[in-house]
């Protein structure tokens, strides 16, 4: 059997084509424009190949409610173009295949549990810090939906007393993303992450209000497993620093043998970025199983 899956973002559409194995046979990439531009060479794609079903893990907010009417639309999406479009209810239209839904980033959650790192896992989160803020959570062995679906990029920190940013949320202004995304850093710094790369103040702020969001995470959604992914997070210097803060923030509060060994538990990606479309497949397999 063959699987489609389309990592659907706000910059590209990742296609692949991948086996039952999670062998991925083909893949490739198209800017993201207006639907009228971008769907109809995503639906030829498709198309071409024959898969026997589809997943879609999609930026968002999107609706994933089946008993509601807009389910399958991608909604209040700052990306104009895209707002309030039926994109799972095109596809259906055009292709006739099962097709599974999510977010994009709840389908990388599923690609690391279903491929990589949260294998065997209950309960786990994937965390994407890149141009946004995403969060993807597994609990008790399913994607976590409910009114919507986790939005766990735009949580209140407490900001650092000698940190006066305004924040670069436009809803939320010193939010998680809007303190610690991408466009954050530059905006700070008035310099690309890369460009930051050797500036040891900024990486220390910046594991400072990511681990403060984890702790949140940990007490909320006690996650067996926490994957930290996304461009900022190529860096890998975060990694030893959010640790070190993320306990500090705990101050022994939680004492469990995942704390315990937090090297394994605050880990980076396993799938050498493919975990989104990996995930995009097992969507479409449980589709097929439905």
């Amino acid at each position: 059997m063959l699987y489609g899956a389309l990592e659907a973002g706000g910059t590209k559409m990742v296609v692949a084509v991948i086996n039952e194995k999670g062998d991925i046979l083909e893949r490739a990439s198209f800017p993201t424009e207006t639907p009228e531009k971008t769907m109809p060479i995503l639906i030829q794609w498709f198309s071409d190949r024959k898969p026997d079903a589809l997943g879609i893990g999609t930026f968002g907010p999107a609706d994933l409610d089946e008993t509601s009417p807009t389910y399958g639309c991608i909604t209040s999406t700052p990306k104009l173009a895209w707002r309030d479009y039926n994109i799972l209810g095109t596809f259906k239209e055009a292709l006739n295949i099962p097709i599974g839904f999510d977010t994009d980033v709840n389908a990388a959650a599923l690609g690391e549990a279903s491929f990589g790192c949260m294998q065997g896992l209950s309960d786990g989160i994937y965390i994407t810090i890149g141009t946004g803020v995403g969060v993807g959570v597994l609990s008790n062995g399913k994607l976590l939906h409910g009114m919507l679906h986790p939005e766990a990029g735009h949580i209140l920190l407490s900001m650092n007393p000698n940190d006066h940013f305004e924040g670069n949320c436009p809803y939320h202004h010193t939010c998680f993303e809007g303190l610690a995304a991408g466009p954050a850093l530059e905006k700070r710094y008035g310099k690309s992450a890369r460009e930051l790369a050797d500036v040891p103040e900024v990486w220390e702020l910046e594991a400072e209000y990511i681990a403060k969001a984890l702790v949140n995470y940990i007490m909320i959604l006690s996650p067996k497993k926490i994957v930290l992914g996304g461009g900022v997070m190529h860096q890998e210097q975060l990694f030893p620093i959010i640790r070190k803060k993320t306990l500090e923030f705990l101050n022994g509060y939680i004492n469990t043998k995942e704390i315990g060994s937090i090297d394994q538990y605050i880990v980076p990606p396993t799938l050498n970025d493919n975990q989104g479309i990996l995930g995009c497949a097992k969507l479409a397999e449980l589709a097929v199983k439905r």
